[in-house]
């Protein structure tokens, strides 16, 4: 029988039998109708044949040349395996006792020796059918059973969710409200509760539209409701950020909110549930931060950031609608003074007197702005710089009338303002804010208490924009060592020195390549607070020059004179530089003499004669520079510990023209000589000042006509 023969019988079975001609008989009668047929002779042989997954039906013959019939039957029906294939009996034994012990052990039919084989495969198919409908049924059982398990189970975790979910509803912080399609309260939770006023049990079933009423927070207006929007678009729907939940009792709460609508499993709209927070809090803290972001804390006006924000937008209406506004920088006059006399507080309260004090006068459409430190901004809009000329003298004047008293002191305030148009010219922030600054500052440069119109052909803003432009230079030159020194000789007038006297010069070497004299930067340098960092590589530069040079002894028997700026000695660091320096490098202090203007030292007298005394323990020497250019107070000679008086140079290129410079030098020389002092001439220029100073009698000269400065390189490596 083929393969395709056997995978379509119409059954399989066993036939147990020890005589072959039965087994013949049975077996093709069987096989004729479409039966797979299997044969086994003794009941040991039957028992494992039964064990094949595919076995149906088993006729049993009962005498058995191992066991006999009843047993094999039995322990067929022990094993759980084989208890449910049929067995039905074929005997020569026609007693009913024999039939029915068939039957008892497990049988279901029983067929009497000799058979007729159409009787048998009656029964086979009888016995067939029932034990396939008896399968089917086990089968549909089993697969209820199963899926009755199953419904249980869902159920089960059904109710678990709901539970999980009702507990959830009932505890989160968040707010939760349902409807049905049509928008009416089905259920809401106990914090929807607290934030409505409604209970749950009174809201069952009203329009959401009465338990939950929003409003603009600030137009008061009526918001559309979410649920009702959500239901109708049938989408998530959002609350604006500036939306106010009223509750039933009049309290108000900033809420963030959605809503979405609920689908049934066929995708159906069967109602809509909303989720709100709370957010008062929150939202009171975030404008806080905004408004602390763009405003002042002290003065309650707008900071920098803010200021700059709106000059942005009014530089931008001015190119594109043409329209003129202007913009004052003021900068208080004698706030430093307050501040110093009186401390913080006292400062604190004066900006914020000032600022109620220029509020007063403002329009409401200007903004007025704490820039930071004494500084304020206005921006006028729609102003014409004319008149926005005269409001800042109206404000300068009223600042000035104004007296702030603290502890019993008065103070008299004073401000510096700068005007600068904003129309279609202006380009942008950067250079409105730097033309403002400009003017401010040259307003202070003009006497303070002043206002300054900014043009850009103002002389006084050019000569301020070129120091500017000097200051990225000097920083550059700072940056990248691209300062030199260089060294003049100062010789002996009416006697010989026994040592070299030099001065050290600084020189700027460009991009170019080109030398720069310090006239050209120094100005910048000491307007915008460079000194410090000069003086400070102008000694470090020398001493390490000194200390590198294997001459060091004939270096020794030389004097080098060393200009220090008034920011310098008037400041405490940098004489704390100065003791380090002279520590780490092998330079005896006593071959440096610091030359300081009369104008520095008298700026501080106390705090430069600390500085002075403080170097001279070391055994440095001073010599006071520029004599005669400025208060020239011989009052302060007395008390300084000077060595040496430099006199202007001024004076002494024009000796031999002028009598009147003559006496001068003849006078500073006189006196300092009778103070001990020796003196130096500064500018000689020629042979013939030289032979005048000789005639006169100071002690040193120093000038063109005497030696040009050279690099100090050459100096070091003699």
């Amino acid at each position: 029988m083929s393969e395709s023969a056997t995978n379509n019988h119409r059954g399989d079975i066993l036939i147990v039998d020890d005589l072959p001609d039965n087994l013949r008989l049975l077996k093709d009668a069987l096989s004729e109708r479409g039966y797979k047929v299997r044969s086994a002779t003794t009941g040991a042989i039957a028992l494992r044949a039964s064990q094949a997954p595919s076995t149906e039906l088993i006729l049993l013959d009962i005498k058995l040349p191992d066991y006999d019939g009843y047993e094999v039957c039995r322990q067929l029906k022990a094993n759980r395996q084989t208890a449910d294939i049929p067995v039905i009996f074929l005997s020569a034994l026609n007693e009913t006792f024999d039939k029915v012990r068939g039957l008892a052990v497990g049988g279901v039919d029983y067929i009497s020796k000799p058979f007729q084989v159409e009787e048998v495969l009656a029964r086979v198919e009888t016995h067939l059918t029932i034990r396939r409908l008896q399968k089917s049924l086990q089968d549909r059982n089993f697969r209820l059973t199963q899926e009755i398990e199953e419904r249980q189970r869902l159920e089960d975790t059904l109710f678990a969710e709901k539970e999980l979910a009702q507990v959830t509803l009932q505890s989160i912080a968040d707010a939760v409200i349902t409807t049905d399609a049509q928008g009416n309260v089905r259920y809401v939770n106990p914090v929807a509760e607290q934030m409505t006023g409604w209970q749950a049990h009174e809201v069952q079933g009203l329009p959401l539209t009465e338990v939950f009423k929003i409003v603009n927070e600030t137009t008061r207006e009526s918001v559309n409701n979410p649920v009702i929007q959500a239901l109708s678009e049938e989408r998530i729907v959002s609350l604006a950020k500036d939306t106010i939940l009223i509750a039933c009792d009049g309290t108000e709460y900033a809420i963030n909110d959605s809503a979405a609508p609920i689908r049934d499993r066929q995708g159906q709209i069967i109602g809509a549930v909303m989720i709100f927070q709370d957010v008062t809090e929150s939202r009171y803290l975030t404008r806080q931060l905004s408004w602390q972001a763009s405003h002042d804390v002290l003065t309650g006006l707008v900071n920098r950031r803010g200021f700059e924000q709106q000059l942005v937008e009014a530089i931008a209406s001015a190119g594109s609608d043409e329209q003129q506004h202007a913009l004052c920088y003021l900068d208080l006059d004698q706030f430093k003074v307050v501040n110093d006399t009186c401390g913080h507080a006292a400062g604190d309260e004066l900006l914020r007197q000032i600022t109620a004090l220029l509020q007063q006068r403002v329009r409401v459409t200007d903004i007025l702005a704490r820039l930071g430190g004494d500084e304020f901004g206005l921006l006028l809009r729609q102003c014409r710089l004319c008149e926005a000329t005269l409001i800042a003298e109206t404000l300068k004047n009223l600042i000035h009338q104004f007296r702030f008293l603290w502890d019993g002191k008065t103070f008299i305030i004073g401000a510096s303002i700068g005007v600068v148009a904003i129309d279609s010219t202006s380009q942008d922030l950067a250079g409105v804010l730097v033309a403002a600054d400009a003017a401010c500052y040259a307003a202070k440069a003009n006497g303070r208490n002043c206002v300054h119109v900014y043009r850009p052909d103002d002389s006084e803003l050019i000569r301020q924009r070129e120091e500017r432009q000097w200051v990225g230079k000097i920083n550059e030159a700072l940056e990248n060592n691209r300062f030199c020194l260089y060294c003049q000789k100062i010789v002996a007038v009416t006697a010989k020195s026994p040592i070299e006297r030099y001065e050290i010069l600084l020189r700027l070497l460009d991009e170019n390549g080109e030398l720069v004299s310090p006239g050209a930067f120094i100005p910048a340098a000491e307007r915008y607070s460079l000194m410090n960092d000069i003086d400070r590589w102008v000694i470090q530069t020398f001493l390490t020059y000194y200390q590198n040079s294997a001459q060091q002894k004939v270096l020794d028997a030389s004097l080098y004179y060393i200009n220090l700026s008034g920011a310098s000695v008037n400041n405490n660091q940098f004489l704390n530089f100065l003791l380090e320096q002279f520590a780490q490098h092998p330079i005896s202090p006593q071959t440096i003499c610091f030359e300081i203007t009369e104008t520095a030292a008298i700026a501080n007298f106390e705090r430069a004669r600390h500085f002075m005394n403080e170097l001279k323990k070391l055994g440095c020497r001073f010599a006071l520079d520029h004599f005669g250019s400025g208060m020239s107070s011989f009052a302060y000679l007395i008390n300084l510990p000077i060595d040496y008086l430099k006199i202007d140079g001024t004076f002494v290129k024009e000796i031999n023209n002028s009598s009147v410079a003559e006496a001068i030098v003849e006078g500073f020389n006189r006196i300092a000589h009778a103070m001990n002092l020796q003196t130096i001439a500064e500018f000689v220029e020629d042979t013939t000042i030289l032979e005048k100073l000789q005639v006169i009698g100071v002690d040193y000269a120093q000038g063109y006509g005497i030696s040009h400065p050279f690099l100090l390189y050459p100096l070091i490596d003699l």
